[in-house]
């Protein structure tokens, strides 16, 4: 055989090599993207963007992320913005956001943060489908509001970050003041799958809050002329918890199949009316201080320090509020509103939205005042 014939045969051989070896990384990449559709394609959940453009220098690779799920509706986005910019702002761990919406708000959202202060965070937008509450809640006549779909995007957590053994949930109304790692870090008890702020015990209910009655309390929530709600033996005094913010261990949130049991409380209180009709906070509440009676453990006070959206919140001291590692706007004024205490201190966060479409409620009134 020649040795030209040689090299013919050899740079055959190589081809065939280098085509076997093509075809095998197509067949592995074809497969991980069949496992991320899978993944995605969980029933009521749609994750549609992904940006991971933090730079390197900031975020060490080998920390563990810390997923942080905050819902995200249309008429309080500047909200979410506020607390996402915060947060990125007090830390320097490995953060990743899980935006839930609705799908008429994705775009707006995503172009809000594309603006220069946000570029450098890292995100998912995960849509969020109505029909997973049918048969779950209902419009309540003595209940000023409309039942709100997102609020109950925390049932979710699990679905919502599926790879993660830990998570972070908090309301759109809050400021990250404190590093947001020393909260992923609160201990939890074993066999405890979130914790959650005590009312009663809170540093803000401690500063603020007198002749409460019933508003911190079980009863508060529940209805115990109800005699599933009597069977469950919880007593009515009990301390109840603000669900507002709180740490997740979804391993044991699994474990316990915590969804579902908070679906199935839902459901009965569509059937039989088993929440308070004088209920003292969201339509969330009740179930949650069901299925976690005596089975939650606490983060510190300081990290949910609340009330700053109702009258009670003008009594914090300016010290006080510059202490505490989070605020939290619950209530009826917003900090983007008109009267919320402490909105200078929100406002240092909040970015102004580039498609104009959220505006701060006070300052167009200062700007209509002026003309």
């Amino acid at each position: 055989m020649s040795f030209r014939k040689v090299n013919i045969i050899i740079l055959v051989l190589a081809v065939a090599l280098f085509l076997l070896v093509l075809h095998h990384n197509f067949l592995g990449l074809s497969s991980l993207l069949r496992n991320e559709a899978s993944d995605s394609g969980i029933v009521g959940f749609q994750p549609i963007d992904f940006v991971p453009n933090v730079p390197r220098q900031a975020v060490d690779g080998r920390q563990e992320e810390i997923p942080v799920v905050i819902a995200a509706s249309e008429d309080r986005l500047g909200g979410a913005i506020a607390a996402i910019n915060s947060i990125q702002h007090n830390t320097r761990s490995n953060v990743m956001f899980y935006l839930v919406t609705l799908n008429g708000t994705a775009d707006h959202l995503r172009s809000w943060l594309g603006s220069s202060t946000l570029k450098s965070i890292r995100y998912k937008i995960v849509t969020f489908d109505t029909k997973l509450l049918e048969g779950k809640v209902k419009e309540d006549p003595h209940q000023g509001e409309s039942v709100k779909p997102l609020t109950f995007a925390r049932f979710y957590l699990p679905i919502l970050v599926p790879s993660a053994k830990k998570a972070i949930y908090m309301d759109d109304d809050v400021i990250v003041q404190g590093d947001i790692l020393a909260l992923y870090n609160t201990p939890l008890k074993p066999g405890h799958a979130a914790a959650f702020s005590e009312d009663c015990d809170s540093a803000s209910t401690k500063v603020v809050i007198r002749g409460a009655g019933n508003q911190y309390n079980y009863i508060g929530y529940l209805d115990y002329k109800k005699e599933r709600i009597r069977k469950l033996s919880m007593k009515a005094s009990t301390c109840s918890f603000n669900p507002g913010v709180f740490v997740a261990n979804l391993t044991e949130w699994k474990k316990q199949n915590i969804t579902n049991q908070l679906e199935k409380w839902m459901k009965l209180n569509v059937e039989e009316g088993l929440y308070s009709r004088t209920l003292a906070g969201s339509t969330t509440t009740p179930p949650l201080l069901i299925v976690f009676y005596q089975q939650h453990s606490t983060i510190d006070p300081m990290w949910n320090v609340r009330h700053l959206g109702s009258s009670a919140g003008k009594r914090y001291s300016p010290q006080f509020v510059k202490a505490a590692k989070l605020l939290h706007w619950n209530g009826h004024f917003k900090p983007w509103g008109r009267t919320a205490s402490y909105s200078d201190v929100w406002e240092k966060w909040y970015i102004p939205d580039p498609t104009g479409k959220f505006s701060l409620i006070r300052r167009h009134m200062e700007i209509s005042n002026t003309k």
